[in-house]
């Protein structure tokens, strides 16, 4: 934990990064404690600090590569660095930088310090009226809950603390909190928050998608819910969202019945693959990832229409306007005779593996936020695959999106299909368990004809009796929509380790995994087989500066080891 004072003068970086008018506050660089905490400013200097934490490269970093690395997505890919290489060979050591979490701490410490004063500075400053300090604890609330929640999702258990260290006498030196205590206390807090939540920084603002709103605050509950297992509070909090985007969706469609580029699928508004009118696709990917702060954001980093601070995770990750190549590369097999229609994640009508993936040089790179437009022809009249045009971007202020409304019906999806029940092969369903499922596949089929659907036929259409046929089959369909849709945003991993823990073992992970390994296949298959090993280890230096906490013992090897 860094010390306030540390912080204080840290946050000196808010003014680099944030959302518009938001930004109009100026932290200060210079910090007498006695002398802070007066007025309204001061709160919101320290707030707009929490959101530059966030946007800094170690964070987006570990966001992307905590939820990605380990899964079948992801491989190496030009120049990758060491501490990446290893982690895509498994060989997951306590010494891999990316096992440190201290970037995530320092946003909490933040978060902890705004919740702390805000009180404090509303009785001093009148212009800090009740209601807005109420909003910004919920606000801060939020954004630390958001920070445990990658932190138990990676590491599992983790030191919870809730009070800003303020001064040398306070002790951070505890033992880990177990993951269960940590949800539950997450969702308590954002349950205690959420309405006071703002629910709306005024029309078309900026803010309302790279701030935290009431509706940010219902995604993050959907998926700490979807985590606990509580099915039916997940269900709720998605429909708190997906109506709110329903109710603009109609109001927006008024405003412009016939160019408005927002389509309902079933009962699910999506940004549509093609604009009105158009032959070409891609402008759902143009709108969500290049643009940024689409229709369909919940909540996304911002650095589109700020452009004071590069996300440098992307330039050097993913790739940039001078190198279409970055350190991290996709395995031939997920995009591999996509068109042919021989791949088994994408069909040949998928816009997906177009608009995603870049295959350059015989080998597969990350083109989902690199790339600010993409565009090919919904048909071709040869029937061979499309040529696809993708301009990069000349800067680097790509949005790094955390929810969008995609995600948040697929975990909808996942728990209607959770709901069910245990369905076995041949067992007949009751009409509950077909309204779950039916409810589910709903969902799905609402994003995948969102990317098929200008490029299809109705014989080509994902079939219901396909996959009602028992709980397993119905988690697969979930779980590859939410691959092929949320690809390289940080999800893939998470969703696996969410998978195995409601199994209580790893094998249908492993399943999916082991295929990108092309050497050591056998004894990679053992070592996932370890319940533990889904997390990651403490990393050396926070077990040496606090001996209260316990070696993941799926790390807990011999020294001298090394490559599998």
């Amino acid at each position: 934990m860094k010390r306030l004072r540390y912080i204080l003068i840290a946050s000196v970086a808010a003014a680099l990064s944030g959302c518009n008018g938001f930004l109009s506050i100026e932290p200060l660089n210079d910090i007498v404690l006695e002398n802070y905490w007066t007025e309204k400013a001061d709160v919101m200097s320290v707030l707009n600090s929490c959101y530059a934490q966030l946007e800094s490269a170690d964070c987006i970093q570990r966001m992307a590569i905590w939820g990605e690395a380990r899964s079948d997505n992801m491989q190496s890919g030009s120049g990758t660095n060491n501490d990446l290489n290893q982690i895509f060979k498994e060989n997951l050591l306590e010494t891999n930088r990316f096992a440190n979490w201290s970037s995530f701490y320092q946003c909490i410490n933040r978060c902890n310090t705004v919740i702390y004063y805000a009180p404090e500075v509303s009785a001093k400053d009148p212009n800090f009226t009740q209601a807005e300090m109420r909003a910004t604890i919920a606000e801060a609330t939020t954004l630390r809950a958001l920070c445990y929640f990658y932190l138990i999702r990676t590491f599992r258990d983790v030191p919870y603390v809730t009070e800003p260290s303020k001064d040398d006498s306070q002790q951070y030196q505890i033992p880990a909190t177990p993951f269960d205590q940590v949800l539950d206390n997450l969702i308590a807090d954002v349950e205690r928050v959420k309405d006071e939540a703002v629910k709306s920084y005024g029309e078309n603002s900026v803010e309302n998608t790279c701030r935290i709103t009431r509706y940010a605050c219902y995604a993050l509950l959907a998926d700490l819910y979807l985590w606990k297992g509580d099915y039916q509070a997940c269900i709720d909090n998605c429909d708190k969202v997906i109506d709110q985007k329903i109710l603009q969706y109609e109001e927006e469609r008024e405003k412009n019945p016939t160019t408005y580029p927002v389509e309902l699928y079933g009962r699910y508004p999506l940004v549509s693959e093609t604009q009105p009118g158009s032959s070409y696709a891609g402008n759902a990917y143009t709108e969500i990832f290049g643009t940024g702060n689409s229709f369909e954001s919940i909540f996304e980093l911002n650095f589109v229409s700020n452009q004071s601070v590069s996300n440098l995770f992307v330039r050097d990750f993913y790739g940039s306007s001078s190198s279409r190549t970055g350190q991290i590369g996709v395995p031939p097999f997920i995009y591999e005779n996509a068109y042919a229609g021989t791949n088994d994640y994408f069909r040949k009508t998928d816009c997906r593996f177009l608009e995603n993936i870049l295959e350059t040089n015989n080998k597969g790179y990350v083109q989902k936020y690199v790339a600010q437009r993409v565009q090919f022809r919904t048909s071709t009249t040869t029937g061979a695959a499309p040529t696809v045009t993708s301009s990069a971007r000349s800067t680097n202020y790509a949005n790094w999106i955390l929810y969008r409304l995609s995600d948040v019906i697929l975990m909808r999806a996942e728990a209607e299909v959770e709901l069910a029940g245990n369905v076995e092969v041949g067992q007949q369903l009751t009409a509950e368990q077909t309204q779950h499922y039916q409810n589910a596949f709903d969902g799905v089929m609402a994003v995948w004809r969102r990317a098929n659907n200008k490029r299809t036929s109705t014989t080509d259409l994902l079939v219901y009796d396909d996959y009602a046929i028992a709980r397993s089959t119905m988690e697969d369909l979930v779980l590859g929509e939410r691959q092929r849709e949320l690809m390289f945003e940080g999800k893939r991993w998470f969703d696996f380790v969410r998978l195995c823990r409601r199994e209580g073992e790893n094998s249908r992970m492993i399943t999916k995994v082991l295929p990108k390994f092309q050497e050591n296949s056998a004894a990679i298959r053992v070592k996932l087989s370890s319940k533990d090993i889904i997390w990651w280890p403490y990393h050396r230096d926070e077990i040496k500066q606090n001996p209260f906490l316990i070696q993941n013992p799926a790390y807990e090897t011999d020294k001298t080891e090394q490559n599998i």
